[in-house]
């Protein structure tokens, strides 16, 4: 943890800024805020910040009315951003789409009218389950324009994840496409919707956009394409309040029932603006990227929102990062000019195992921000995405938060004062955040000592509730320490204060009496030079109680051997200690992800241990779980190792 590199000289400045700021945050909260919130228009005023009279539901800008449709375009269609590019659209294949904010504003009240005239109003849920196409972000906007409260489901969700969220989210209404483009493939978007719906409790309307142009089933008086039904025409916004919901967006569900998180009109857009000028500072020529997925809460935030709320030209990309070649993120940072990329570690440690050939074929001088999302990231990730992607002039931005919190919680500050910046370090809490490291008695954690992080007082983006599920919302985010919100995750705070998080609490092995996150034992494993990706979990042990096994993918230039496997075992003992040795290390091509990235670990612990696989309607490349599953029939049948 000593690892300390500085940024460039330029990005050196003095924290006092940061520090003033975050004082200000925690002791004059009602004026730092009520100033804050300025970043976005109110139709009325707030009466009043934060009611906090029936904790832990908070309410924030009390009485406030705005709507975000309005924030995102309304204001800037009569001044100077009127014609700036709002979304630059890269698809898989084919020619690009340019729409600027005036363009967008025209779509969005284009397709508000029409589901007025699909008899959709304010509180009505609209489900929205789209490719990365423009009409996604167009639907977001239309339902906030008339109060309507969507919920987007990732289009790599099948039949019953998206009947689930159908009906609990109440939705009548369902925006989706015929078809969607995945690494050359087709995915029939239309047939899994329809197949949602004979599994739910019924939907009204349909509408369908043309995407792949394939022939798709239409039910008369239920289904309609876009095109036919939207008008240039202009709906006013709708008067919200700040605590009217604005969407639901549901966790994924792998460890039980999805949570519906609910996110209101008022905080939300406060916190979310806010935390993107802080973190990021985006100029306004800056050409922005969040490689994520619009079905995600990092998509909600940081592709739809906060950009738009900023101003900012954004790049939009439909396809995976590393098809068709693995040169494809590098292609479009050289091609369209990104001056700042957003992506998680998985994706850098995808791109790490093809070697630095890729990276080195493009023109990556325009980059001079480079950010992180989606989980802790290890520090030979960091290393590579600081060298060789950003040359060692352009300061990472660690975000750490998650669905529930609206937006970051803590990461580095362009905008207010750049810290010395530590590999795998998330730095210090945003303005208005309060972490705390606390033991599982609820005493505070000593300094290097891992516990469960918290936070201990309310911020704009925190969600209103779950869904129809008040209780659950206490239960699963206040009752374990009461009056403090559980983030669900272990981390330690160093002598200098900054934030190391070491992924959820619920991922913990128990080795012969010891708490090992999996986190842990996979970083010591990806800084081996050969190791691309790992994935790790227990197996359970009479004796030891788990014991650690461990799948991993080899960078190109290295090869499966048993002399490889014995190497890197003997050196965690070395670097780690013999207890975070794995019991079984399995070389694999590939590791069984989301679509969104995420090594499904409960999928590869299934097939160990010849167990029902559940729900893998996400996966990305079904033939890694088939090749998993070969290699533990060869154990089984005693001819492997």
């Amino acid at each position: 943890m000593k690892d300390t590199l500085p940024v460039d000289e330029k990005y050196r400045i003095h924290m006092t800024k940061y520090f003033q700021e975050y004082e200000a945050s925690i002791k004059s909260t009602e004026n730092f805020w009520k100033e804050k919130a300025r970043i976005i228009d109110w139709f009325e005023p707030f009466s009043r910040v934060l009611d906090d009279s029936k904790k832990p539901f908070y309410r924030w800008f009390v009485n406030g009315k705005t709507n975000m449709s309005y924030n995102c375009l309304d204001r800037y269609i009569n001044n100077e951003k009127r014609n700036k590019v709002a979304y630059i659209w890269i698809p898989e294949h084919g020619e690009e789409k340019v729409i600027t904010y005036f363009g967008l504003y025209r779509r969005v009240n284009a397709l508000a009218k029409a589901l007025l005239n699909l008899g959709v109003k304010k509180g009505d849920g609209v489900t929205i389950y789209l490719p990365m196409i423009l009409e996604a972000p167009i639907a977001m906007l239309a339902c906030a324009r008339i109060g309507a409260v969507f919920n987007v489901v990732f289009s790599g969700f099948g039949e019953e994840a998206l009947a689930q969220r159908i009906d609990d989210s109440g939705s009548r209404t369902i925006i989706t496409a015929d078809g969607a483009y995945r690494k050359g493939k087709t995915v029939h978007l239309k047939k899994i919707v329809d197949a949602a719906i004979d599994l739910s409790r019924g939907v009204d309307n349909v509408i369908v956009v043309k995407n792949t142009k394939e022939n798709i089933k239409m039910e008369s008086g239920r289904d309609y394409y876009y095109d036919d039904i939207i008008e240039d025409s202009y709906v006013k916004p709708e008067e919200l309040d700040s605590s009217d919901p604005l969407f639901i967006l549901y966790t994924s569900g792998t460890t039980g029932k999805p949570k519906g998180i609910v996110h209101g009109n008022g905080g939300y857009p406060v916190w979310v603006a806010n935390t993107m000028k802080w973190a990021f500072n985006p100029g306004e020529e800056d050409r922005w990227w969040c490689a994520a997925d619009i079905g995600w809460i990092t998509g909600h935030s940081y592709i739809v929102f906060a950009p738009l709320l900023l101003g900012v030209t954004s790049i939009m990309y439909e396809g995976a990062i590393d098809y068709p070649k693995p040169d494809r993120m590098w292609e479009i940072v050289e091609r369209y000019g990104v001056n700042m990329l957003y992506t998680s570690p998985t994706a850098i440690r995808l791109l790490m195992k093809y070697g630095e050939k890729y990276p080195l074929m493009h023109d990556l001088s325009s980059l001079r921000v480079l950010g992180t999302v989606g989980e802790p990231i290890n520090p030979a990730a960091w290393h590579w995405f600081y060298e060789e992607i950003g040359k060692s002039r352009c300061p990472i931005i660690d975000t750490y938060w998650q669905t529930e919190t609206g937006g970051f919680t803590i990461a580095p500050s362009m905008a207010l004062g750049m810290p010395d910046l530590k590999p795998g370090s998330a730095t210090f809490p945003m303005p208005g955040i309060m972490p705390e490291i606390l033991r599982e008695d609820g005493t505070p954690a000593k300094s290097g000592e891992k516990g469960y992080i918290v936070l201990d007082r309310p911020w704009p983006g925190l969600m209103l509730t779950v869904n129809n599920d008040d209780k659950r919302y206490v239960d699963v985010y206040f009752s374990k320490y009461p009056g403090k919100y559980l983030m669900g995750d272990y981390a330690i705070k160093d002598e200098d204060d900054y934030y190391w998080l070491l992924g959820r609490s619920d991922e913990v092995l128990k080795v012969s009496g010891h708490r090992i996150g999996t986190i842990e034992i996979e970083d010591g494993l990806v800084s081996m030079k050969e190791v691309a990706e790992a994935a790790v979990f227990g197996k359970p042990d009479t004796v030891k109680g788990d014991t650690i096994i461990a799948f991993v993918t080899l960078k190109e230039g290295y090869e499966k051997s048993s002399e490889l496997i014995d190497s890197l075992k003997k050196r965690m003992r070395t670097e780690l200690g013999p207890i975070m040795v794995p019991e079984e290390i399995h070389i694999v091509d590939a590791l069984p992800k989301t679509r969104s990235g995420k090594i499904m670990r409960r999928v590869i612990k299934a097939v160990y241990l010849n167990q029902v696989t559940g729900d893998v309607s996400t996966l990305e490349n079904e033939a890694s779980v088939e090749e998993i599953q070969r290699a533990m029939d060869i154990i089984r049948k005693g001819t492997g190792n």
